[in-house]
C-alpha cells in the first residue's frame, strides 16, 4: 500500500523537460555573483528535476565559449575564460601629489647622490621625517644605495632607473637646471639647497671618482 501510494505521489509532478532545467540553472548561475552548489539548485527548481545531469548538459554546452562554467569548491559558478583574462584588466592612472618635504628631499637626493639622511637633513636644516623617504622608496623612485665608510656606516641614497624614466632622462646628469625646476614649482626662489658649489646652471661640482670610491662600501 505504501509503494503504491509513492508511486502515485511521484507520477503527480513530472520534471520539466532537460533543455529547460539547463535554462534554469543558467539563469541561477548568472544571477548569482557567488558559487552554488548542486544542493541549493535543486531547492529552487521544481519538484523531480535533476540539476547534477543539468549541470553536465550546461556545462558542456558552454566549453570553448567566452564566459564558461567553472566548478569553484562544492559549486558551480560563471566565470570569464581563463585565456580572455587580460581583456578584464583595467588601468588607471593614479596622481599622487608630494609635499613639499618630499619634493626637496627628492631634489637633495637626485642633485647629490648618494647622499645619506644626515646630509640631507643638513641641506635642507631641518630633519626628514620616516614618512617622506619611505613615500619616495614606495614610488620606487629612490632606493638604498653603498654604505658610507664612515663611523656608523650610513646607508646612502639614489634616484632610480623608475625616477629617471618617469622625467624622461638618460642619466642624472640630465636633471634640468635650477632655473627650471623653479618654474616647474619644484623649488622655491631662495637660495639652492647650499651643498655643493654651484658651477652653473643647474651643474653641480662632482667629486672624483678616486675620492668617492675611498668614501663608499664596495
Amino acid at each position: 500500500m505504501t509503494e503504491h501510494t509513492e508511486e502515485k505521489e511521484e507520477s503527480l509532478f513530472e520534471a520539466p523537460p532537460m533543455a529547460e532545467q539547463e535554462r534554469m540553472i543558467e539563469a541561477v548561475l548568472f544571477a548569482t555573483s557567488e558559487p552554488i552548489t548542486i544542493k541549493e539548485l535543486e531547492a529552487r527548481m521544481p519538484h523531480g528535476c535533476d540539476a547534477a545531469e543539468a549541470m553536465v548538459h550546461l556545462r558542456k554546452r558552454y566549453e570553448g565559449r567566452g564566459v564558461q562554467l567553472a566548478r569553484v569548491g562544492d559549486g558551480y559558478a560563471m566565470r570569464t575564460a581563463a585565456d580572455l583574462g587580460f581583456l578584464m584588466q583595467k588601468e588607471t592612472v593614479e596622481v599622487r601629489k608630494l609635499s613639499r618635504a618630499a619634493i626637496e628631499t627628492l631634489a637633495i637626493i637626485a642633485y647629490h647622490q648618494p647622499v645619506t639622511r644626515a646630509e640631507i637633513e643638513e641641506i635642507r636644516g631641518v630633519s626628514v621625517s620616516r614618512g617622506t623617504v619611505d613615500q619616495l622608496l614606495e614610488m620606487e623612485w629612490i632606493r638604498f644605495g653603498r654604505r658610507k665608510m664612515t663611523p656608523g656606516r650610513p646607508v646612502t641614497f639614489v634616484v632610480t632607473q623608475e625616477f629617471l624614466d618617469h622625467f624622461g632622462l638618460e642619466n642624472a646628469r640630465d636633471l634640468p637646471g635650477l632655473k627650471e625646476l623653479r618654474s616647474a614649482g619644484l623649488l622655491e626662489n631662495r637660495p639652492p639647497f647650499g651643498a655643493g658649489p654651484v658651477l652653473g646652471d643647474g651643474e653641480v661640482e662632482e667629486e672624483t671618482s678616486e675620492g668617492q670610491s675611498e668614501l663608499f662600501e664596495d
